[in-house]
């Protein structure tokens, strides 16, 4: 017999993660084949993609695969949070206005600008010199 399991994708910045949800779990997160807290060292990115799970009140609930590729830290908590959230929503779609009010499904569309040509960065300008 195949154990049940929840697959959504999330993504943010250059990030893609790729979410299982195991119910009947300890509450146990394995990220790319780690532990997260061994796999993040800030406490804010572990807390940040754990947000879902305490919204629903299902922390204890699942364990929890995550492959994540592409981007830093910060990028990869916040796409590892959308795929979970992604992924409750397959489990149990009455998830959906709690997740929706807290804004876990939006995919966070904000990438870093591209440079310009003559120009330092994507915005900053050279100094303008009068004479």
């Amino acid at each position: 017999m195949a154990e049940t399991r929840y697959y959504a994708t999330g993504k943010r910045k250059t990030s893609v993660a790729r979410c299982w949800l195991i119910p009947g779990g300890s509450g146990k997160i394995t990220v790319n084949r780690r532990p997260v807290d061994e796999y993040f060292s800030r406490e804010t990115d572990t807390m940040l993609l754990r947000q879902p799970l305490v919204i629903t009140e299902t922390l204890g609930q699942f364990d929890i695969l995550v492959t994540v590729r592409g981007g830093g830290t910060s990028g990869q908590a916040g796409a590892i949070r959308h795929g979970i959230a992604r992924a409750l929503l397959e489990y149990n779609p009455e998830f959906r206005p709690i997740l929706k009010k807290a804004g876990f499904l939006t995919r966070d569309a904000r990438k870093k600008e591209r440079k310009k040509y003559g120009q330092p960065g994507a915005r900053k300008r050279f100094q303008y010199s009068k004479r």
